[in-house]
């Protein structure tokens, strides 16, 4: 199945950013709902202020990948194997802007895809056994993504329904500096 994602980028300040789309203690306790939440390197509570490290950057760019899936009928546990090339891309690209403008970057949600089955170092208190590939998505960080998709790109984050993935799927990261 050949899959064509489209990269939709736009620009904002970090300011307005938190402004119209951080609401941390709400997205926060969405995350708090996720098998993840304590158990991942990236994801949430962290041993930093996130409101911090937003204050200190100035410019953002959010990038929303579609991927119009072939088939309407395409079983929600092919999702990961469908996603996870356009992941690795882009947190590859990601890292790049980091290593070359500096600044931080974010990836998709979803569990971490580093560690050899599943395995996070987190759950046993030792440190991450790639630091340097890792990052938070945006909503660890307290954003709305829907609100971020629907006003800065005019896109409407679907869910799959009855077993199947929705069309598009949409992964959303930013690098800001």
């Amino acid at each position: 199945m050949k899959i064509e994602p489209t990269d939709h980028i736009r620009h904002i300040t970090v300011k307005e950013l938190m402004k119209r789309y951080r609401n941390a203690e709400r997205f926060i306790d969405c995350c708090r709902q996720c098998s993840s939440y304590g158990h991942q390197w990236s994801c949430p509570p962290f041993s930093f202020d996130p409101g911090e490290i937003l204050s200190s950057l100035n410019h953002a760019e959010i990038i929303a990948t579609t991927i119009t899936l072939p088939r309407t009928d395409t079983p929600i546990s092919e999702a990961d194997q469908i996603l996870l090339p356009e992941r690795l891309r882009l947190e590859k690209m990601l890292i790049e802007k980091e290593q070359t403008l500096g600044g931080r970057s974010f990836a998709t949600i979803g569990r971490c895809h580093h560690c050899p089955g599943q395995t996070c170092t987190r759950p046993e208190g030792l440190p991450c056994r790639h630091p340097q590939l890792v990052r938070p998505s945006l909503e660890a960080f307290g954003f709305d993504i829907t609100a971020i998709l629907a006003d800065l790109f005019n896109l409407t984050l679907t869910w799959g329904t009855q077993g199947h993935c929705p069309s598009p799927l949409t992964l959303v990261t930013a690098h800001m500096r």
